[in-house]
C-alpha cells in the first residue's frame, strides 16, 4: 500500500511516496513555495511519481499538510502538521519523546506519547524571530546565503546579544552592530542563539528525552549546538529532518479509508 504526503510549507513544498508494506520510502522531492501553489505542488507530486515509476492509481491515500495545506487541490484529506511531524519523527525515532520543529513562519515544541501520538505541544506563529524567515532576513543584511550563515556562526568567538522579539526590530538591531563593527560570526551566532531561546522558553522544564529537531532550519549548521545550550540537553536530528512533515502525512495517507 502506498501513500502520498505533501508538506505545503511557508517556504517550500515537499512530497514523499512511503511504501506501507515494506516500511520505506520510495521517492521524496522539494520545490520552492511561490503564489501559483496549487500548479507547484502538482507538479512536484506528478515528479516524485515519476521518479518512483508509480501511476497516480496506485496511491491508497494522499495528505496534504502545513501552511497550505488546503491548497492542495488532489490531497484526499488534511492532517496539521502537528501531528504529521509526530509520526513522522516517530518513523524514524521512535525513541523520540519531544519534537522540536522550526519552519520558515512558525516553530513548534511536540511531546509524544510512547506510541507515537501527541501528548501536548506548544506553538509560537505571532512573530518571524524565532523562525527560518529570521535566518533568511538576516543572511541577506549580512550579504551571504542560509548555507553560509551557518558556516558562519562556527567561526563566533562572542554571539552577539539580539534582544528583540520581533523580526523588524531585530534586523534593525543587527544593522545597528554592524554599524559598531561587530563581526558578521558574532551575529550569525546571535541570531541561532536567539531562535533557540525562544525554543526554550516554549519547552519551559516540561522537556522530555530524548529531543529531536526537525524541519528546514535543522539543516543549519551552528542550529543544533545552540539548541542544546539553551535546552541543558542532547539535542538530535532525524534523517533529511525537511521531509518529517511529508513523511508522516505520507504514513497516515497509508491508513485512510475511502
Amino acid at each position: 500500500m502506498i501513500g502520498a504526503g505533501i508538506d505545503a510549507g511557508s517556504r517550500s513544498i515537499k512530497a514523499v511516496l512511503c511504501d506501507a508494506d515494506q516500511g520505506r520510502v520510495m521517492a521524496s522531492g522539494i520545490a520552492d513555495q511561490g503564489v501559483e501553489q496549487q500548479r507547484l505542488a502538482t507538479d512536484l507530486f506528478e515528479r516524485v511519481l515519476r521518479e518512483a515509476h508509480v501511476e497516480r492509481d496506485q496511491i491508497a491515500g494522499i495528505v496534504a499538510t502545513g501552511y497550505g495545506r488546503n491548497r492542495v487541490p488532489f490531497a484526499h484529506t488534511t492532517i496539521t502538521e502537528i501531528t504529521c511531524h509526530a509520526q513522522g519523527v516517530f518513523h524514524l525515532a521512535p525513541d523520540a519523546r519531544t519534537v522540536i520543529e522550526v519552519g520558515g513562519q512558525d516553530s513548534k515544541v511536540i511531546w509524544l506519547e510512547a506510541q507515537g501520538r501527541v501528548r501536548d505541544f506548544e506553538m509560537n506563529d505571532r512573530c518571524a524571530a524565532g523562525t527560518g524567515r529570521f535566518l533568511e532576513v538576516v543572511a541577506a543584511r549580512l550579504g551571504v546565503d542560509l548555507p553560509t550563515l551557518g558556516d558562519l556562526s562556527r567561526a563566533s568567538l562572542q554571539p552577539a546579544l539580539i534582544s528583540s522579539t520581533c523580526v523588524v526590530f531585530a534586523e534593525t538591531e543587527i544593522i545597528g552592530l554592524l554599524a559598531e563593527g561587530i563581526a558578521r560570526a558574532d551575529i550569525a551566532a546571535g541570531v541561532q542563539t536567539a531562535i533557540a531561546t525562544r525554543v526554550a522558553v516554549m519547552a519551559g522544564r516540561a522537556l522530555s528525552l530524548p529531543v529531536y529537531f526537525t524541519g528546514g532550519v535543522a539543516l543549519q549548521p551552528g542550529m543544533v549546538q545552540a539548541l542544546e545550550q539553551a535546552l541543558s540537553c542532547p539535542v538530535r536530528v532525524p534523517p533529511q529532518p525537511q521531509f518529517t512533515g511529508a513523511l508522516g502525512a505520507a504514513i497516515l495517507a497509508t491508513r485512510l479509508r475511502h
